[in-house]
């Protein structure tokens, strides 16, 4: 595997040497091998008050939907392009399964960002109400930090929306998976962007991160990674009074209800459980089903779980790779081992490693889990599904509201208006009702613990726009 080498940030238009003399690199690790495969600039204060300078003087609160839309058309032009070696990249640096990397890695970020075309295309930036104008207008610039477990998607989902929207850019990638975000950024380059528009800060989220939330000449920090993390963002951006949008944690229920089709239910439902290694923040980790049809539950889990098979990232064979790096390993196989001690039942998999090299994690399911056990109530990041059993629809709706996130779910019925009347009740922000499909266009975001703002599609597209009204005096 050849190395990847980055010295420069992207500021102003210009692949710049960070501002720090000998303030080192970041490396980034192969973690289905444990070797080093690239390095990225290690960046401070100074490189991004450099960037946030650029991105301000790029702002035009003026700027023509005419033009956005052509920005916005070049970025998706060159992106695509890149789009196979993006994927290469994503797999070698967080171990997504080349399967994943070609498909939901790379393709439905280019779905998403088709998506704001699409948006801008239909919005209406006018409206009479009255005898007021109202006006929908660019943000500001915007600071966007996004995490490594989706490095493409969750960048499309930011950068996008605030090109479509008029806000200049700076943004911070994740440690962990910065060579794609890279490539993303070299697409941009080669879009021919006006100076400013789009700029990349790579180094450490205590430095580069919290001088994003608390810089005063920033409007807007879309943040995506953890709760904890979050709640540091929100206080700093609060600080300056400047506008968040936070997409967190989730502890995802998957409801099962007495009459649904169980056997799709569990296939589909521990597809999802394990998708991209578990480490989606969307992931159904709790599946709950009826008591008097757990035990078929069970039977049907380790029927499908036996399919998953764990692996070289490389192989097309491979549905589950490693966990993304050492520390989220370490966390998995921490959260495996306090489950068997607080009481669960192991199914199927459990913490010793399973490769000498690599940091793979079985595909793991605990049975009979206490709902208000940790197991029960905090998002694990990796292959581990809770499987919970209920005594009837209140029982099952108190469990699937009784955690302090609210991000995703699904929920299976005898019918689709019977799965639709139970999710209306649900605190969460998005519910696949019967196996629906994913659609890039629909608002994603959470309830509770789970965020703050909505992204995709049109809702996404509006948190980078300020709202003003003008008040006209009506014509005699």
């Amino acid at each position: 595997m050849p190395t990847f080498e980055h010295d420069r940030l992207f500021i102003d238009g210009q692949w710049t040497a960070p501002s720090r003399e000998g303030g080192g690199v970041v490396e980034v690790v192969d973690p289905a091998t444990e070797a080093v495969i690239g390095h990225v600039p290690n960046g401070d204060t100074a490189d991004v008050d450099a960037a946030v300078a650029a991105a301000r003087r790029a702002f035009d609160p003026l700027i023509t939907v005419a033009e956005r839309r052509d920005r916005l058309q070049r970025v998706i032009a060159a992106m695509e392009k890149r789009l196979p070696d993006i994927a290469d990249l994503i797999t070698a640096e967080m171990g997504a399964p080349v399967r994943i990397a070609q498909t939901v890695q790379t393709q439905v970020p280019l779905a998403v960002a088709k998506g704001f075309a699409d948006v801008l295309d239909t919005f209406e930036f006018e409206e009479r109400i009255g005898n007021s104008l109202v006006l929908r207008e660019p943000y500001g610039v915007v600071g966007a930090i996004t995490p490594w477990n989706y490095p493409l998607y969750q960048v499309v989902a930011k950068v996008l929306p605030a090109i479509a929207a008029g806000c200049p850019v700076v943004l911070k990638p994740s440690n962990e998976a910065p060579l794609s975000v890279f490539a993303f950024i070299e697409a941009c380059d080669e879009a021919g962007l006006p100076p400013g528009t789009v700029n990349l800060v790579s180094g450490p989220g205590r430095v580069i991160g919290e001088r994003l939330a608390s810089h005063p000449d920033v409007d807007l920090v879309s943040f995506t990674g953890s709760t904890g993390v979050g709640a540091r963002v929100g206080e700093l951006a609060g600080q300056s009074i400047k506008k968040v949008a936070l997409e967190l944690g989730g502890k995802s229920a998957n409801v099962i209800l007495d009459g649904a089709d169980l056997a799709t239910a569990v296939k589909v439902g521990v597809g999802n459980a394990f998708l991209n290694g578990g480490q989606t923040c969307m992931a159904w980790t709790r599946m709950l089903v009826p008591q008097n049809r757990y035990g078929e539950a069970l039977d049907l889990i380790e029927s499908a779980v036996a399919r998953y098979t764990v692996g070289d990232p490389r192989d097309p064979a491979t549905r589950i790779g490693p966990s993304a790096s050492r520390s989220q390993f370490d966390t998995v196989r921490g959260f495996i081992e306090r489950a068997r001690r607080d009481g669960a039942r192991l199914l199927v998999g459990g913490a010793e490693p399973i490769r000498d090299i690599g940091f793979f994690v079985a595909p793991t399911v605990f049975a009979d889990v206490d709902p208000d056990s940790e197991l029960g109530q905090e998002e694990v990041f990796g292959p581990v599904l809770a499987v919970i059993p209920y005594a009837d629809s209140d029982d099952a709706l108190r469990i699937a509201n009784g955690t302090p996130y609210g991000l995703s779910g699904a929920v299976w019925g005898a019918t689709d208006d019977d799965a639709i009347a139970f999710a209306r009740q649900v605190q969460t922000g998005q519910l696949d009702i019967n196996g629906g499909a994913y659609n890039p266009a629909a608002p994603f975001g959470g309830y509770k613990k789970s965020g703050i703002g909505r992204e995709l599609g049109r809702f996404g597209f509006e948190e980078y726009l300020q709202t003003k009204s003008l008040q006209l005096k009506e014509r005699a």
